[in-house]
């Protein structure tokens, strides 16, 4: 064993930080985000940072801000302090033992691990995961105001300034027909300059999924996500049969490796939504991207918004991949009001570029880290130290 990867320390903290503006999604509107950093110190006075963010708290998913401090604080710091740093799988599975479910608070656990392995061996994370296939990736922006006017003038001035070409359009709160026409109407404004994409975030069910994806499709959607329930599998086996709806992508019904499994066996869509959280880590989310590759899915670098933190451990895994990916929507830091690094990833001429690290290429801004801590705005106290075991 080695003694200097031993793990010595685990902390866990919720962050508040508000949004530039409200984001609308079917289930409503985020104006704050707050996520779980997780920080590891090791006995070679290494220390690592991750992060579980949820869009909207639990409204999601099962997983909230409080659930995923409480299942680290409580069960997977314990899991994993005084054992090697660097035995991810062995470490993944003591977790598993120690609590069920709850993958996103797995993830900023592991995400936090290998972070201090990485920098521990002053090498990039990406190194560990495989290394990198490329040094930058498509990056999407979400339009999800909800006004028409403000959508397109958003997506105008991101296509001026070189940031994005990749817009995806929020849907699912109103009557589809006006949904339907709120993109058809963005489609027309941005006259061929830009891919769009919708996410529906489960709201149709499969008849009104069949009724109108083919009309968004004639208005220049190329690529729908998760049109209906994550249990209905069966109506995106029909949707993803059907040339006229586009590319059918699956993001809440993929998940665990056993999800993508069934997806592929189904045929049940296009494109897999990778998002670290959901998958239950880095490693796991290159587990379900093996699977993709296997049944010939294309994959999509997802997004729970989260701050710079996740969004750079994100960009390292997804750097890994092989080819057959659509672009990804690390957006969350340019979502948010401020972040908690010294320097977020460079974007230009469409693409984020993946840093180089040590670790995931963000410094973490210690100050900022302290200033949205929730626990210092008088809500109680959410920072533990589990001590040496």
């Amino acid at each position: 064993m080695q003694t200097s990867l031993i793990v010595e320390r685990v902390q866990a903290r919720i962050l508040d930080m508000p949004t530039i503006r409200p984001h609308k999604l079917s289930f409503g509107t985020i104006q704050r985000q707050s996520p779980v950093i997780v920080q590891v110190w090791l006995a070679n006075g290494a220390t690592g940072f991750g992060e579980a963010a949820t869009i909207g708290g639990p409204s999601w998913n099962e997983e909230s801000p409080e659930s995923i401090h409480h299942a680290v604080t409580g069960y997977l710091g314990p899991a994993v302090t005084g054992q090697e740093a660097g035995r991810l799988e062995a470490l993944l599975a003591r977790m598993n033992m120690a609590c069920r479910g709850n993958w996103f608070a797995k993830s900023a656990v592991e995400m936090a691990l290998i972070d201090a392995v990485a920098r521990s061996n002053n090498m990039p994370a990406w190194q560990l995961l495989g290394g990198k296939q490329r040094e930058s990736m498509p990056l999407a922006w979400t339009l999800a105001s909800g006004d028409l006017e403000r959508d397109i003038a958003e997506a105008q001035k991101l296509l001026e300034a070189r940031r994005h070409r990749m817009f995806k359009i929020k849907i699912g709160a109103r009557a589809p027909a006006d949904d339907v026409a709120h993109v058809s109407a963005i489609a027309r404004a941005l006259g061929g300059k830009a891919t769009l994409t919708v996410d529906v975030n489960q709201a149709w069910d499969g008849n009104t999924a069949r009724r109108w994806l083919p009309e968004m499709t004639a208005a220049g959607v190329y690529l729908v996500e998760q049109p209906v329930a994550q249990w209905n599998v069966e109506a995106m086996r029909d949707l993803a049969a059907s040339r006229e709806n586009g590319l059918i992508m699956a993001d809440e019904t993929v998940c665990l490796p056993q999800d993508a499994m069934r997806l592929a066996r189904s045929e049940a869509c296009h494109v897999f939504s990778l998002k670290v959280a959901k998958h239950g880590g880095l490693l796991r989310t290159k587990k379900v991207a093996a699977i993709a590759e296997a049944a010939d899915i294309g994959w999509y670098g997802g997004t729970m918004l989260e701050t710079s933190l996740g969004s750079a451990a994100s960009a390292h895994v997804f750097s890994t991949l092989p080819d057959g990916g659509y672009g990804c929507e690390l957006l969350g830091p340019q979502l948010l009001v401020d972040d908690i690094v010294q320097k977020q990833m460079e974007v230009r001429d469409f693409e984020l570029h993946i840093p180089d690290g040590p670790g995931y290429g963000v410094e973490i801004d210690l100050e900022k880290l302290e200033r949205f801590d929730r626990s210092n705005a008088g809500r109680g106290t959410v920072v533990v130290d589990l001590g040496a075991r």
